[in-house]
């Protein structure tokens, strides 16, 4: 006798994306849809036992950069490993379309500064079989992954397309530039892209200090994209502010593109050192902007924003001093030999930071912020915690025991930096607001990028645990809501209504989950880029399936082979029965 389905998810605990209360139920899938939520009498092709397990839907994550690794396999992770099946990349304003032949290297420096993505891993791995960014989607359109992923325009290869040097020369544009770029950006839309994104933010500059080339331009041209999507009658806005600015003016810049596209807008909306407080004002703006009718979202992390150090990544406290220049390339187990060499600590501890890009700089010269990571990985250390506290406490001096600490594992350990998110010394005080405000979306996993600096791709598991299951009373968000932060709130934001719920009709992407079980391993370095570039990883355990399209992607943590995985192309309304 024929199977009834191709798949039947049995007896789990159904959180359906909604936000409603679980249910008991079996779940049943025929091509790539789901047939049936309930008691499943028919059997399935396949059928995984989920007695005593969560029944999600597949989370989207919607801050990527896998704008290139999209192009050289077929893996999208650390996302995929952490249940994710749909992704959003083009974010910030950076990425590798449209581009000319001549621009191709301007492009890949570009991402080298500010996704911290190695050169040689680009130019040997990315194919640029592409021009214009409909070229650069059919070409995706041909690949097969693991999970399904959705581009955005970004502003700065967009104005280098049209303006040439004078664009990356940073030159003001001409009345004909704009409208150029208002054309492609509906164009690009119309054939496909998610959206368009932009970055005002200081901090995004090429690795000689540059800024990236949409950063300082003025808000016309912003808006000239916003009227793009106005044009195309579709799409959203991403942007990275200038956290340089107070908080009011940054929001009248997005409120403004909200009135102008009619489209939804997104931002990265961190907790600014800078601004004691200021993520009070946006809160407030969002909902008058809500109020009067605007689709405008705040990007959260769920967690303090920050940095990883250490001597097997791209920055450390000494990465920049000039004595360090010599041992930047050599082999682990070489820098660290030299490093114990007492001649070379002495200069070290000496000298100073020299680099032309103050961001770095930075990220690597606060020694009263930094953190052994530790296994599990603590990313809500208290300030007593930090490497200079318990130096001070021993009567030594922080900057020598953050060297030692550099050395430890055989160089292999990991330092945290957190940057953003923290008020004083903690986080929770925002992030009980910020979080799980309706009118901000869990985000800024900048998976594809950052690849020796940042690993926080794996948030979904993380908010799972620490925001979930291991929760005080005082900052638990529970269960259904939290799958819902990660499934349909999402989806919404981006217009993707096809997927995020578990419902007769939905798109079946779909996780089976053992909230007992679900543990977040530390960071860990691989070499297994292009031309064996470098990049975090980090696992986890706990996903006992995850289900793209219908297909079972990975089970018990090991990946199947399946590569159901597909390119989406612009927004999908909700096909889903009710």
């Amino acid at each position: 006798m024929r199977d009834a389905f191709d798949l039947v998810i049995r007896g789990g605990t159904v959180l359906d994306g909604t936000g409603a209360d679980p249910i008991e139920a079996d779940v049943a899938v025929t091509d790539g849809r789901i047939a049936a939520v309930g008691k499943v009498s028919g059997r399935g092709a396949e059928e995984i036992d989920a007695r005593d397990r969560l029944v999600t839907p597949g989370f989207v994550d919607v801050h990527t950069h896998y704008d290139g690794q999209v192009t050289w396999e077929q893996t999208l992770g650390p996302s995929s490993g952490h249940g994710v099946t749909t992704v959003v990349m083009g974010n910030c304003g950076v990425g590798f379309a449209p581009a000319r032949a001549e621009q191709r290297d301007l492009l890949v420096r570009l991402m080298e500064g500010v996704e911290d993505i190695p050169g040689v891993v680009m130019t040997t791995g990315v194919p640029w079989n592409w021009e214009t960014f409909p070229d650069y989607l059919d070409a995706l359109d041909r690949r097969h992954t693991d999970i399904d992923f959705a581009a955005q325009v970004p502003h700065s290869p967009l104005r280098v397309y049209v303006m040439g040097q004078r664009g990356a020369d940073l030159e003001p544009p001409t009345d004909a530039d704009l409208n150029e770029m208002r054309r492609l950006t509906a164009e690009a839309v119309r054939a496909g892209a998610l959206g368009v994104s932009t970055s005002r933010t200081m901090a995004h500059r090429f690795k000689t200090g540059e800024l990236a080339p949409s950063v300082p331009t003025e808000d016309t041209e912003i808006l000239a994209l916003a009227d793009g999507l106005r044009d195309a009658g579709t799409g959203v806005f991403q942007l990275v502010p200038n956290n340089e600015l107070d908080p009011n003016t940054q929001f009248a810049l997005l409120r403004r593109i909200a009135e102008r596209s009619g489209r939804p807008v997104s931002f990265t909306f961190l907790q600014d050192p800078g601004w004691p407080g200021g993520w009070r004002d946006i809160l407030r703006s969002l909902e008058t902007a809500r109020d009067d009718g605007h689709s405008i979202r705040g990007q959260v992390l769920a967690r303090p924003v920050g940095a990883l150090l250490g001597l097997e990544l791209s920055l450390h406290p000494f990465a920049l001093h000039p004595s360090f220049r010599p041992l930047r390339d050599l082999p682990l187990p070489d820098k660290v030999q030299a490093m114990r060499d007492p001649g070379l600590r002495r200069r070290l501890l000496a000298e100073q930071p020299e680099d032309p890009n103050p961001f770095f700089k930075f990220v690597i010269s606060d020694h009263e912020s930094l953190y052994v990571l530790g296994d599990p990985p603590n990313y809500h250390p208290a300030a007593d915690d930090s490497i200079s506290a318990k130096a001070r406490r021993d009567g030594r001096e922080p900057l020598e025991v953050i060297y030692e600490a550099l050395l430890e594992r055989d160089g292999h350990e990991i330092l945290y930096r957190p940057m953003g998110n923290r008020d004083g010394d903690r986080f929770e005080s925002a992030g009980r607001d910020m979080v799980p405000h309706d009118l901000t979306v869990l985000a800024l996993g900048d998976g594809g990028a950052h690849y020796s600096t940042i690993c926080d791709a794996a948030y979904p598991t993380y908010f799972l645990t620490h925001w979930v299951r291991d929760a005080t009373a005082d900052r638990r968000i529970e269960l259904p809501q939290a799958i819902r932060m990660l499934t349909t709130q999402p989806a919404a934001a981006v217009d993707l209504g096809d997927r995020g719920v578990i419902r007769r009709g939905a798109k079946a992407d779909l996780n089976v989950i053992d909230l007992d079980r679900l543990h977040l391993h530390a960071p860990h370095t691989t070499y297994d880029l292009p031309a064996g570039g470098r990049r975090l990883r980090q696992r986890a355990d706990g996903y006992d399936a995850t289900v793209v399209s219908g297909l079972v992607t990975y089970l018990g943590g090991e990946a199947t082979g399946a590569l159901p995985g597909r390119l989406v192309r612009g927004a999908r309304r909700s096909s889903a029965a009710a």
